[in-house]
């Protein structure tokens, strides 16, 4: 890719979409191949190009190599074109020199679109349709694996920058497959829904949850030591475990019957130290510790 030219766009058919605060400012792409991928605008100047070394890399062809600049002060960010071959646009108008950008602002560079949130309000953007098509399980509610990727690389950089303690816990649900096997999948797909609202309810506004593949689920906590991800990981293993789910399953006879049945998870923890230089190594030490407390007997929490 980096060796092509850059591709002239047609931009007579472009839709600009005018659909609608953690504490930082972000970008949300809203086409391409990366659809719903969220860009934290972390750095006092930030560049957007095709390839390295560009701050945020977008792949596209239709993107230059260095296509724009983000700049920002304590009030305002601002958005500069850096000569590219297809310009910068500004909810659908050219941009000359820097502009300041607001709230819910489209920015278009070639034929991809990106939507600009003035404060990173987690439960602002998350309304947003476009980005619920792309980060939000269909099954839970709650975010899915590629967003939980994205979201665990940012937040490693930004513990990384500034010398933040970091955890995360990773969890499953204990003998899932007997659930189906005993009372169908329905019932299966409700436990994981409500076990999802009952994880949900029990973090905090800056934890990040989501569902990591069938039924293991991944918290990311920002600014958090062991000490406080244990006592959390084990407040969270309690509330499960309490809790009544009331499943309605049909019999032989087609008369649906009543059941109360209690479901407990095993947890895992792990620190970013500094070995681990990846998610993918963060979320190893995370697995293996679940599995310790899956081989000691469940329903555990181990770190």
């Amino acid at each position: 890719m980096s060796d092509e030219k850059t591709i002239i766009a047609d931009a007579g058919n472009m839709t600009v979409y005018n659909t609608p605060k953690r504490r930082r400012a972000c970008l949300v792409q809203y086409s391409g191949a990366k659809l719903g991928k969220r860009f934290i605008l972390d750095e006092p100047t930030m560049i957007v190009g095709r390839v390295p070394p560009a701050n945020i890399v977008i792949s596209e062809a239709t993107v230059s190599r260095k296509h724009a600049r983000f700049v920002q002060s304590e009030q305002t960010i601002e958005v500069e074109d850096l000569g590219s071959s297809n310009y910068t646009y500004v909810n659908d108008k050219k941009i000359e020199g820097r502009v300041p950008l607001k709230d819910g602002d489209i920015i278009r560079l070639g034929t991809v679109l990106l939507k600009f949130f003035a404060h990173d309000n987690i439960e602002s953007i998350i309304q947003d349709k476009i980005y619920r098509l792309a980060t939000i399980d269909a099954g839970t509610q709650i975010f899915n694996k590629q967003y939980l990727l994205d979201a665990l690389e940012s937040e490693i950089k930004f513990s990384r920058t500034y010398n933040k303690d970091m955890c995360v816990i990773m969890y499953d649900l204990d003998f899932f497959k007997k659930v189906n096997d005993t009372y169908g999948h329905n019932a299966g797909d409700y436990i994981l829904r409500k076990t999802a609202e009952v994880v949900k309810g029990n973090t905090r506004k800056d934890d990040i949850l989501g569902r990591f593949g069938g039924e293991e689920f991944v918290i990311i906590l920002p600014n958090t030591d062991g000490k406080m991800a244990h006592d959390l990981a084990e407040r969270i293993r309690q509330a499960v475990a309490g809790y009544q789910f009331l499943l309605e399953v049909k019999g032989k006879d087609g008369v649906k019957c009543k059941y109360e049945y209690y479901q407990t998870i095993s947890v895992g923890i792990a620190s970013l130290a500094s070995e681990i230089t990846s998610p993918e190594a963060l979320l190893d030490h995370a697995d293996k510790k679940l599995y310790v407390s899956k081989q000691s007997g469940r329903n555990k929490v181990t770190i």
